[in-house]
Formats: structure tokens, sequence, C-alpha cells
């Protein structure tokens, strides 16, 4: 055989073997199925809704969670309340729609905007940040501005920026291009951070997680609650304005009238600054959490028991936590109706208050099963000793 013809029969062998390596149509692998979680957990954390101004995030969940629920209406505040079940004990499970924002304050002749925050900032957390105005036309884009590092004196360098001294630049050169845009004082603001898969890992960068993450448990639980006995009446409710005083919580515990409560909130991890162990004990990835203290309530000490023996039923982790300077909902609802059990459960959040906070996957589906797991123990034999203060005879 010469070289030619065996250089030609070299590559024809190569050409059918890669043909043969390559998956043919019929042998393609099918795509990856969608994941109803992250499609979830985007949705609601994307969505917009400060305080005040829930109707963009409140419209999602009402999708979300109307089709599962036996009944769904709203308090005088804005929040939802679904149902599900029509015996037993009367359990509130709370989280809160609004997130941290502000509002336009003032239009400046030159085109720039103060702003009111809605909520509780870090003055670090805001100086060159991306925004979005909800104004009458439509979102507008915006960043507070910041002073140039080249005229900014030596000695102001490491001061943080107060908040009174910043503005928002949409590009405008007067207030009439502002108004052009459709955006007028008490216009709300939100954070311009869309949800991300942070590099292919387990955890999801997005704003808003306190309290996203607590109502996409709740429309989690309600998937599977839907399909599944439960011994009790369950009011899922989303509660608006609790970033500015946890107003919505106050007023659907009025309308609910429960006879023990569970919120689900956003949690605060302590393991990126470790070297402060007393602001909190929480890790990212380490599983669900139990606040145990917080500067709002205290928890019920048989409901903490109870949450505490169902995780280790369940073989699910538990972090134990106590926070200052923290509140949540379950204080609201701790002081309805006569006094209610409740407790305070929490999924680990990196970052909360700021643009972008970071979810891990894993805390989030287990705190789903303790919460699916805790319902359907909570009968009424189980609610009435939860709630029974009188003292032991021995």
């Amino acid at each position: 055989m010469t070289h030619a013809r065996r250089l030609t029969a070299a590559i024809a062998l190569l050409a059918a073997s890669c043909a043969a390596a390559l998956p043919t149509a019929a042998a393609a692998p099918a795509a990856a199925a969608p994941d109803r979680t992250v499609e979830t957990l985007q949705k609601i954390a994307d969505a917009a809704g400060p305080p005040g101004f829930e109707e963009p995030v409140r419209k999602v969940l009402v999708e979300m969670m109307k089709p599962l629920a036996a009944s769904l209406t709203y308090d005088g505040m804005g929040s939802i309340i679904a149902t599900q079940g029509s015996n037993g004990p009367h359990v509130m499970v709370d989280a809160h729609m609004d997130e941290l924002g502000g509002m336009v304050r003032r239009i400046t002749p030159n085109g720039l905007l103060t702003m009111q925050m809605l909520g509780g900032w870090l003055d670090q957390a805001l100086p060159d940040k991306r925004w979005v105005i909800i104004g009458s036309k439509g979102p507008v884009k915006a960043i507070t501005g910041i002073r140039d590092i080249h005229v900014v004196p030596a000695d102001e360098r490491t001061r943080v920026f107060a908040r009174d001294g910043l503005f928002l630049d949409v590009g405008a050169r007067s207030e009439a291009e502002v108004r052009a845009l459709g955006i007028s004082p008490g216009d709300p603001i939100v954070p311009d951070a869309p949800f991300e898969i942070l590099n292919g890992t387990d955890n999801y960068l997005g704003k808003a997680w306190d309290d996203r993450v607590g109502c996409a448990v709740v429309v989690e639980a309600m998937r599977r609650l839907a399909n599944e006995p439960h011994p009790n009446r369950i009011s899922w409710v989303i509660t608006t304005q609790e970033e500015i005083g946890l107003r919505g919580a106050h007023t659907a515990a009025d309308v609910v009238k429960p006879d023990l409560g569970i919120a689900i909130e956003g949690g605060i991890t302590g393991d990126v600054y470790p070297g402060r162990p007393e602001e909190t004990q929480a890790k990212l990835g380490a599983g669900p959490g139990i606040f145990l203290y917080d500067s709002s309530a205290l928890p019920n000490r048989k409901l903490s028991a109870f949450v505490k023996q169902t995780a280790s039923e369940r073989k699910l982790p538990l972090q134990l936590d106590l926070v200052q300077g923290y509140g949540d909902d379950s204080a609201e609802i701790q002081k309805s109706n006569g006094g209610v059990p409740t407790v305070n459960l929490v999924v680990p959040i990196r970052y909360t208050h700021a643009h972008n906070g970071i979810l891990n996957r894993r805390d989030f589906d287990q705190m789903v099963d303790l919460l699916v797991s805790m319902l359907k123990k909570l009968d009424a034999g189980e609610v009435k000793r939860i709630r029974d203060f009188t003292p032991d005879s021995r």
C-alpha cells in the first residue's frame, strides 16, 4: 500500500471512529427538566415589593398559592391569607413579602433625586449601587452616586457616606427630564440585583432573601401538603410591611386568630466574619435554624422543644441561634388572640439587608422538610399540650 493510500485509509478510519462516538439524534440525552424550586425562588426574589408597595410580589405569590389553597383572602394591609384544612387546631404559618427599599423624596433642579430609605439599611451598603424606580411609565434604572476618589481628601476616604448626602442619578439633566420619565416623589425604589445561581454551586445569589426565602418555603410546603394529610387548619399568611415595624403581622393575626404560630424568616450567618461569635453562630449550608432569642420575641419553650424533637426524628440538622438587633413577625403573632405560642424558624442567609444575599439550597430544602413534618404532627393533643401552662403537680 502506498503512503498516500495508507493516509487515506487512516483518515477514513478516524472519521468512522468519531462518527461512532457521537450520539445519534435518537440517542441524544433529553434536556434537563427545569428545577421548579429554582424557578420559584427566582420569581419571588426578583419581584419588586418594598414596604407599602408590595403589589408586584403579591401578584407572583397569589398566582403560586391560589391553586393550592381552599380559600385565599387579604387583610386590610394587603397580607395574603391562604387556607388548607378545615378541622383541628388553627396554625398560622407566616412569612413577609416586603423587602428593604426606598421611595423618592425630592427631585433637584439639576435632575438628581433624594431617597427616603424603607427598612434597616446600613449606610455602608448604599453608595454606588444600582436601583430600580417604579415610576408611572414603568421601571427606571438609577444609581446612588459616589464622590470620585480623585477629589476626596485623604482623611475622608475611609469615612462612611451618610445617607442624607446620597443622590439617585437617572441620567437626567433637569427636574423636567426626571418627570418626563414618569418619576415623582413617593415612587417606590428597589435594589437592582437579579437572582443568579452562584458559579454552578448550590448557593443562590439574590436580593430580598429577607424574607422571600420564607415566602418560597411557604409555597413549597403548600405544594407538599396539598396532596398529603395533616391534622390541622393551616392559615398560610404572607404579610406586608414587616421591615418598618411588623405591621402586617399585627393585622393578619387579628384576622386569623391562631392557636399556634410559626414564623419563617431569613437567618443571620456568622461564618464570614467568625471573630465575633456572640453576634450569631449560624453557618451557611449547615441546615435550618431556630431563634431561641431575638430582640422582639422569646419563643414558646414547649414549641421550641417540639421543633428540636421533630428535627431529631427526621434526622435534620437544626442550628440554634440567639441574635440581638433582630425583630420578626412572631412577636406580633405572639401578642394576638390572648397570647399565642410562637417560634421563629430561619433559613441562614449571608448578607441580609443589602443588595446581594446568598442562600444555600440544602438549607432551604431541609427547612421545607422540617416545616412539613411539624405540621403533620401538630394535632389537637399536641397543640393543647404546648398551650398548657398549668404547673406540674409533682
